[in-house]
This record gives C-alpha cells, sequence and structure tokens, in this order.
C-alpha cells in the first residue's frame, strides 16, 4: 500500500495541472464579456444622447432610428447663440470652482484635525450634516438669504453648495491624514515648526491623491446641482443645470437642443474625470486602504 500511493499522486498531479490553466481561461473570458456588457450599458446613453445631438427634430423621433444621416449643427449654434449657453457655463464654473475651492480651504483643516487629535464629536456632526438631504436645508437657505439680500448672488450658491462638498472633502481626507505617520509631524516640530506650518509644508504635500479625489469629486457635484440654482439663482447666475429647463416648453420639448446641451454639460466634466482618473484611483484606493 505503502508503495501505491505514489503513483496515484503522480496520474493525478498532470490532470490537475491542465485544469487549473483552463478554469483560469474561462474565468478570464468570463470577465472580459462582462466587462464589456458593462461598458456597452455605460456608453450607449452618453453615444445615443451624443448622435441625436446632430439630428434634426424628426431624425430624432424617427422609428427605427437612423444609424446614418447628414449630421446638422444647428442644435450646437442654438444652445451657443439663442440660449447663451456660455455666460451659463461660466457661472457654473465660477460657482463650481468657487464652492470647491473654500471646500478645500476649510475641510482639509478640520480633516487634519480628526485624524490627528480624534476629535469623535466634530467628525459625528460632519457626518450628519452630510446624510443630511440637501433639499432639508433649502427653504431655510432661501429665508435666510432673502433677508441678508444675498439671493441670486455667487455667494449663496457657493454656500449652499459647500453643504454637501465640504463633508465630502473631510471623510475623503481623513483616512489620507491618518495614514501620514505621526513622527512627521513630530520631527518637523522638534526643528522648530508650528503646526500650520507642518500642516502646510509637509502633510499637503504627502496627500496629493488624495486633494485631487476630493477636489475633482466635490467639483462633479457642484457642476450637476439642480436643487439650489433652481430656487437661490434667476437669470443673471443661473447654472447649466437650470438653463437646460430652457429646452422643456408646456407644449413641446426641443429634444435637439436638450441633446446638444446634455453633451456641453458632460463632455467638460468627463474630459476632467479621464485626464485625472489615474489620480482618482490612486487616491481613492489607497485612502480606503491605508484607512
Amino acid at each position: 500500500m505503502i508503495g501505491i500511493e505514489p503513483a496515484r499522486q503522480e496520474t493525478k498531479t498532470p490532470a490537475r495541472a491542465t485544469r487549473q490553466p483552463r478554469r483560469r481561461a474561462v474565468s478570464q473570458i468570463i470577465y472580459e464579456v462582462l466587462r464589456v456588457i458593462v461598458l456597452i450599458l455605460f456608453l450607449l446613453p452618453f453615444f445615443w444622447m451624443i448622435l441625436n445631438s446632430f439630428k434634426t427634430a424628426l431624425g430624432i423621433s424617427k422609428v427605427p432610428p437612423d444609424l446614418i444621416f447628414v449630421p446638422t449643427l444647428a442644435n450646437y449654434v442654438n444652445v451657443f447663440v439663442s440660449q447663451s449657453f456660455l455666460d451659463f457655463f461660466g457661472n457654473s464654473f465660477l460657482i463650481a470652482a468657487g464652492s470647491t475651492l473654500f471646500g478645500l480651504l476649510l475641510g482639509l483643516p478640520a480633516a487634519y484635525s480628526i485624524a490627528r487629535y480624534r476629535q469623535n464629536g466634530l467628525a459625528i456632526a460632519i457626518l450628519m450634516g452630510r446624510m443630511v438631504p440637501g433639499i432639508t436645508f433649502l427653504i431655510p437657505w432661501f429665508i435666510l438669504f432673502r433677508q441678508i439680500h444675498m439671493v441670486d448672488t455667487y455667494a449663496a450658491l457657493i454656500l449652499s453648495h459647500m453643504l454637501v462638498g465640504l463633508p465630502f472633502i473631510v471623510w475623503v481626507m481623513v483616512p489620507f491624514f491618518e495614514a501620514i505617520p505621526v513622527e512627521l509631524d513630530e520631527a518637523a516640530r522638534v526643528d522648530g515648526s508650528s503646526i500650520l506650518v507642518t500642516f502646510i509644508r509637509i502633510i499637503l504635500p504627502l496627500s496629493g491623491p488624495g486633494i485631487i479625489s476630493a477636489s475633482l469629486l466635490a467639483f462633479i457635484y457642484s457642476w450637476n446641482n439642480f436643487m439650489f440654482s433652481i430656487v437661490l439663482a434667476t437669470e443673471r447666475t443661473k447654472t447649466l443645470p437650470v438653463a437646460i429647463y430652457n429646452f422643456i416648453s408646456y407644449a413641446q420639448i426641443d429634444w435637439g437642443g436638450l441633446m446638444a446641451a446634455a453633451v456641453v454639460i458632460t463632455l467638460p466634466i468627463l474630459i476632467l474625470a479621464l485626464a485625472t482618473q489615474r489620480f482618482i484611483v490612486r487616491g481613492l484606493t489607497s485612502g480606503a486602504l491605508k484607512g
């Protein structure tokens, strides 16, 4: 019996060795097929939106739709000339950049303080502010701004967008600051650096991927925000998500102009996300792993 057992093991080993590469190949094929399906599901609406933005109203409503047609720029002329979307584009950029910048100025020190000094009470308060729906603040926010004559101002929209952007920045950055060794802070203080100098010159440069991730995600939230702008903005400070309603009337919907306006809103964010995707992935994954 002792002499037979090794022979059995020798006959089983080649079979197992051949099955393992087959399983890996099948798993890889299934993974690639699923990835293609998910990619198609996500990209198909965007592709359809771009396609319809170059069609006439008759071409959009045609069933079955034409994949080969003569493109027209009339919808984009309507967006940029008739609807003055460049002004709304500037409003959206100013408000998104302002809310992101001020969110970083307040959120980064707050996240550093929570990470270094274990301020759990402050962390819970910020988390509660993040969990409360933004619409809860809408009516009190409007009454407050009306009393101090700030309705239809950029400052009002920037402050309102910070209600969600600021807590988000804090909670993204806390794991990054916790991952940085405390010994760096102590060594800097031994050399005579203050807490502020240590934070600016040592901590922030080491948290670059996290800052980029938090900034981009807060910017995207502000760029796409509709709720605060529809209440606090008028024609002078109207943003792109609100301006897109110009193509919807009581009697009809201008689908061509609506599609072109949606492309104008989506394309800058898409380009920005693709340009910084490696920083976003590195920032979110490293923060999650280290935290």
